[in-house]
């Protein structure tokens, strides 16, 4: 093994990890905790028309749209008959040449075919009055009852993506090693859904289809970076166990694949940033979540996943 003197000494501050890790989780698993119990459907996130049915209206106006003026418009709208709407602020590309600066999306709940006129004349005319210039740009519906079967197809499709993650990881390592695996993946996906949660209570962003697809991509990843790491750690244990501890070994290894792992995510992100800054509006929420997706992969497969299989080894070590 090569010499260890410039080693990154990971597994010496393996609590300092835990207690990032923990900084990390907590804000987020209070934001979907609170989000639990005041929202009206009892969920962790503020879910889209994708899952709980309803009408999405997009407006594009010409000017930028202060935060203040959607109080406004909400009271207006409800003046209108449009009750509970709710409204969010897209904003758009600064860089583009277009005439629309901002995009007012407009959120009811699902009505009825006879109905759906008269709403929607309602809040073009509330939107108008105050910007006059404005444009109805896009109209999206989807019914309560397909609302209800997309969500519990999305839930379906986590399950079953991460009990084959479970069966591969313990068929491939011993249990210490997939038991750490998968708790990365939780704590990978516990902070990204707290983090959307977050998002939810201070920005009103809501999650959609693409949001569960950004979700099983970054599982996807997060396992991968840690079997990387895992791998060299079992490679080493079958050279090295009888000269090194089982903590240096982890420092060593974890030091082997850190420029690639690195490498890797940077390389990822550039793309994501450039999607994010200059792609539409629509893939924003997806490509944020891909982005944090690979930045929490990579910390967890380093200082979390690896970290776990040392304690779990000391603290058996240390009882035998």
């Amino acid at each position: 093994m090569e010499n260890n003197k410039h080693l990154i000494h990971v597994v010496k501050y393996k609590f300092i990890w835990f207690l990032v890790s923990a900084f990390l989780l907590l804000p987020g698993i209070c934001g979907m905790i609170y989000l639990t119990v005041t929202s009206d459907i009892h969920a962790p996130l503020k879910v889209g028309i994708d899952y709980t049915g309803g009408t999405v209206l997009q407006y594009a106006v010409d000017k930028k749209v202060d935060s203040s003026m959607l109080a406004s418009l909400r009271s207006a709208l409800s003046a209108k008959g449009v009750e509970n709407a709710s409204l969010q602020i897209i904003n758009v590309n600064e860089a583009s040449n277009s005439k629309t600066k901002d995009i007012i999306a407009v959120r009811t709940q699902f009505f009825d075919t006879d109905k759906a006129n008269d709403v929607e004349d309602n809040i073009t005319s509330v939107i108008k009055s105050q910007y006059p210039n404005s444009e109805l740009v896009s109209t999206s519906s989807i019914g309560p009852t397909l609302g209800n079967e997309l969500f519990k197809n999305a839930l379906i499709a986590l399950t079953l993506a991460c009990i084959g993650i479970v069966a591969y990881l313990t068929f491939r390592f011993q249990f210490d090693f997939a038991l750490a695996a998968i708790l990365a993946l939780i704590h990978d996906v516990l902070f990204i859904l707290g983090v959307f949660a977050l998002l939810g209570i201070f920005f009103g962003v809501q999650i959609d289809g693409l949001f569960v697809t950004a979700l099983l991509t970054v599982i996807g990843f997060s396992v991968h970076d840690t079997i990387v790491v895992f791998d060299r750690i079992r490679e080493n244990l079958r050279y090295y166990a009888k000269k090194m501890t089982f903590g240096e070994i982890v420092d060593a290894s974890v030091n082997q694949t850190l420029a690639r792992s690195i490498n890797t995510s940077l390389t990822t992100l550039i793309t994501l940033l450039a999607l994010y800054f200059f792609g539409g509006t629509t893939t924003k929420d997806f490509v944020l979540a891909m982005a944090l997706g690979i930045l929490i992969g990579t910390y967890s497969s380093i200082f979390f996943a690896s970290m776990l299989v040392d304690w779990w080894r000391e603290s058996h070590t240390s009882r035998a």
